[in-house]
């Protein structure tokens, strides 16, 4: 099986300058050559047909990207309207400015299959391409942001991937962020 990695997740792993919230300690190639080498601790279903989870021992610094929510740094929380590309509307998000999370134990990259990218109009050369990845403490994936369900139950056009919205999958992402956010370094 050959991954590849895609335009979108490169853009948004690998941020020109680089920060301390992504990954660290390797290059897009570095990334892409050792998700090919590596086997997986575990290989689970992503959300729909088209996904799947690798659930990697973290090989890197890279830091946990979802903290827990405390009376001692709810002040540290920050909001925007933000775009992951100049085609997608902003949306709201938040995030910690000024906390740093522990090293995340594992690396979980989030892969679609060809089929679906080309469908997204993302044609890849490989099987399989990563369009994002999650950085944990446990080798299980932290909910999808409430937003990102909705974007993709809105469809292809506004950057989602056209699976409908599952109501208990939402509620579980709410219960979890409502508790938790992401920070930037």
């Amino acid at each position: 099986m050959r991954i590849v990695l895609t335009d979108f997740a490169r853009a948004r792993l690998f941020r020109d300058p680089p920060r301390r919230d992504g990954l660290q300690d390797l290059t897009p190639e570095a990334f892409e050559r050792a998700l090919n080498e590596r086997i997986p601790l575990r290989d689970l279903p992503g959300y729909a047909p088209f996904c799947r989870l690798h659930v990697h021992r973290n090989w890197t610094r890279t830091r946990a990207s979802a903290i827990p929510i405390t009376a001692d740094n709810r002040h540290l929380l920050r909001s925007d309207y933000e775009a992951r590309t100049e085609a997608e509307l902003p949306v709201l998000v938040r995030w910690f400015e000024g906390v740093e999370a522990p090293r995340a134990e594992y690396l979980i990259p989030i892969l679609y299959d060809r089929a679906q990218l080309a469908k997204e109009g993302q044609p890849i050369a490989g099987e399989w391409g990563v369009v994002g990845c999650l950085f944990t403490l446990a080798p299980e994936p932290t909910p999808m942001a409430p937003i990102t369900l909705l974007r993709n139950a809105l469809g292809v056009a506004e950057g989602g991937s056209g699976v409908a919205l599952d109501r208990d999958a939402y509620r579980q992402s709410v219960a979890f962020w409502r508790t938790h956010a992401n920070w930037r370094g």
